[in-house]
């Protein structure tokens, strides 16, 4: 039998607003996590032929010294565009309950709004976070 290998690809690309405050931690080895919840509309025609708007909410995080960087520019209802992987957890509660989640390993974070600070002197460079070493 021929072994066929399959390529590997785990791309996402959002865009949306922050739904909540950033949160930056340290590991207790030293490395920084910063995570934050970005919310995605999606339209749709409904039975009735009318237009609704439903939205997603999904966790990301940024690891190392960009997630120092998130914490400080990003801001709740800020949009971003956030470019990555998925990345499913599993754990079991104390309870014994199976527990399953998916987020963003964020790979670039691009502020799709321009602070007035950076416009005045033309920072292109101030507005993304570019997480990938």
């Amino acid at each position: 039998m021929e072994t066929v290998t399959i390529p590997k690809l785990n791309l996402v690309t959002l865009i949306g607003r922050t739904t909540n405050a950033v949160e930056v931690k340290t590991t207790p080895k030293g490395a920084h996590v910063c995570s934050f919840d970005l919310a995605v509309n999606h339209d749709y025609l409904n039975a009735a032929g009318k237009w609704e708007s439903v939205a997603s909410y999904i966790p990301v995080v940024v690891w190392g010294d960009k997630a120092k960087r998130c914490g400080e520019k990003i801001k709740k209802g800020m949009p971003l565009c956030v470019e990555g992987r998925l990345q499913s957890t599993q754990w079991e509660t104390k309870e014994g309950k199976k527990r399953k989640t998916v987020e963003i390993v964020a790979s670039r974070v691009q502020f799709l709004n321009k602070s007035s600070k950076d416009a005045a002197q033309g920072n292109e460079d101030g507005n993304s976070v570019d997480t990938e070493a």
